[in-house]
């Protein structure tokens, strides 16, 4: 072969080889600047979190970074969890009703499918989608949706939580986050936690088995999210990362110089307090007089002048208070921490709680299960039955009660574990500079519910819900997506929502709600668009329209594998 041949097809093998490095190198240009159109996208769920804590929900507690996210974002009034925790997140994780979920009361397993106390194989995360569609996922705070695994014996179950043995994984490790698409999980796998020194806390898949004398969980949780957001922003991909707070479930745990901001604000007792919550969220325009009545308690009208502890009461609220100022402070170092990497604009940020305030008093449960009896260096917890030890430090359990965690919820009903709206009606911000078109610090009537993140989040990352993931057929999603209220189109969200826990259920259809307590057979009926805070009942007057209510709760029940079964009172 001549060397004029040999050199012409080396300078043509050349031309296709820039031509084709050429076209790589455009190819990985054009999908890297369609990775970062697509936003990053950071949940912060609160945990027990009153309806009116916030300050931008009508709150008197100091949260100066959450009213940035709705100064400068949308506050949504009319959106809703499952009333408990566990249940919650399962719903927000999969775009399911929890029952279709897998978790239908708590992380226990029962012979049915809605109640097996994880979330099953007919479900997917949205850190699993997210994640196969090319986004980094992570996750810190609560997992809480996953088999725990105790000890048959009551001594060694004390000494697992005690921190005075090692019994291995809090559940199948098949169940923990790592498994279900998240790249990186710091955090609990069980609910209930020591602030100062939790249970089940792990990293990965693997316990952690000491914590810092300094340590404050809430603290870790928020820092840990900085961590994942600077490691990210180094990345051509968009993240997602769930935050799920412990704060401010019971017990009352918080930091000393957190505690004193609030040592005065609640000596003035739960009416004063509850007033002035009322009074600011129709100041705000957050709710309308006319529509939104003040009810009285559902169970106590006990006046504070004649409550024999009002000193104890002050302080436990003013403990609830200063861990949701501490979340808070956190939250402003995640908003920080997104300035300095550059992702502010092109990051969404959602934030909202599991389910209203809690009325429980946890003092009466005990120690066992997931409530320790000592602390790690063998300090006595007192569990406080009577008032008798001060909320606060680590050695007491205590929480708030059903008169504070009615203020918490004003101006509804009820609390978490019900569906009347105390229970149910969560305070929901969206965030995102780039991408939210309809006006700043406004509200949006759109009628959402925890399990929308899901579609909202597909539609956001150019990706399709699977119906088969990892050759498992994955049940249809309930959920809606959130896009057309970031942007003031015309969409009014779900015409029909469901829910049940325990035997608390509630069915909405359009402006109309039926709801029943647990362990009551008799349906509530409520004309929400004039009756918002459900003070007039027309069951009695309109039979017609609770049978039509109940009929269809009864046909989503059966295709939504809704069949309660007795169980425990969950803790």
């Amino acid at each position: 072969m001549s060397k004029i041949k040999i050199l012409s097809g080396l300078l043509f093998l050349s031309i296709i080889t820039i031509a084709l490095l050429s076209w790589k190198s455009k190819t990985e240009n054009t999908k890297s600047k369609a990775a970062a159109k697509r936003p990053n996208i950071i949940v912060i769920m609160a945990d027990d979190m009153g309806f009116s804590d916030a300050g931008c929900y009508g709150g008197e507690i100091q949260t100066p970074n959450i009213d940035f996210l709705a100064q400068n974002g949308i506050r949504y009034r009319q959106f809703y969890n499952t009333s408990r925790c566990c249940p919650t997140r399962a719903s927000l994780l999969t775009g399911l009703y929890n029952q279709q979920a897998g978790i239908g009361k708590m992380t226990e397993a029962e012979d049915a499918p809605g109640y097996q106390g994880h979330i099953t194989d007919n479900a997917v995360t949205i850190a699993e989608v997210l994640k196969s569609s090319g986004y980094h996922t992570a996750m810190s705070g609560k997992w809480h949706v996953s088999n725990t695994i105790s000890q048959k014996n009551p001594k060694e179950q004390l000494n697992w939580l005690n921190h005075q043995k090692d019994f291995g994984p809090f559940s199948p490790i098949e169940q923990y986050p790592t498994a279900k698409g998240f790249e990186k999980f710091f955090g609990t796998i069980w609910g209930v936690i020591d602030f100062f020194d939790p249970f089940s806390l792990v990293n990965g898949t693997e316990t952690v088995k000491s914590v810092p004398k300094d340590y404050y969980h809430t603290d870790a949780i928020n820092d840990t999210t900085v961590s994942y957001i600077r490691e990210y922003a180094k990345s051509d991909k968009p993240f997602f990362i769930y935050v799920a707070q412990n704060a401010p479930h019971w017990p009352l745990m918080a930091k000393p110089k957190d505690i004193a901001k609030y040592k005065e604000t609640y000596k003035v007792g739960w009416d004063v307090i509850r007033e002035q919550r009322y009074k600011k969220m129709i100041k705000l325009g957050l709710i309308d007089p006319a529509t939104t009545k003040l009810p009285v308690d559902p169970i106590d009208e006990t006046k504070w002048e004649n409550n024999p502890d009002k000193d104890w009461d002050a302080t436990a609220m003013a403990v609830h208070a200063a861990m949701i100022d501490n979340m808070d402070q956190g939250i402003g170092r995640i908003i920080n921490a997104l300035k300095q990497t550059g992702q502010m604009d092109n990051t969404l940020i959602l934030f909202l709680s599991d389910n209203g305030a809690s009325a429980e008093n946890c003092a009466n449960y005990g120690p066992g299960f997931d409530r320790p009896s000592q602390t790690r260096d063998g300090k006595t917890i007192v569990y406080a039955t009577k008032k008798q030890a001060i909320p606060g430090p680590q050695t007491t359990y205590s929480s708030i009660g059903p008169r504070w965690a009615h203020v918490a919820n004003t101006p509804y009903r009820y609390w978490k574990e019900q569906s009347f709206e105390g229970g149910i009606h969560t305070p929901m911000i969206a965030f995102w500079p780039k991408g939210i078109t309809v006006k700043k610090g406004g509200f949006s009537d759109f009628t959402g519910h925890v399990m929308d993140f899901m579609l909202t989040f597909c539609e956001l990352a150019g990706t399709e819900y699977p119906s088969n993931f990892n050759g498992k057929k994955i049940t249809p999603s309930s959920g809606k997506s959130l896009v057309a209220s970031f942007q003031n189109k015309n969409e009014k969200g779900h015409p029909q929502l469901f829910n049940e826990h325990f035997g608390a259920r509630y069915m909405r259809s359009q402006n109309w709600k039926l709801v029943a307590l647990p362990r009551d057979s008799s349906w509530h009926l409520y004309d929400i668009s004039k009756d918002k805070t459900e003070t007039v009942d027309l069951a009695a007057s309109n039979p017609s329209k609770v049978h039509e209510l109940d009929s269809l709760w009864n046909n989503w029940a059966k295709t939504h594998q809704v069949f309660p079964k007795p169980g425990r009172v969950a803790k």
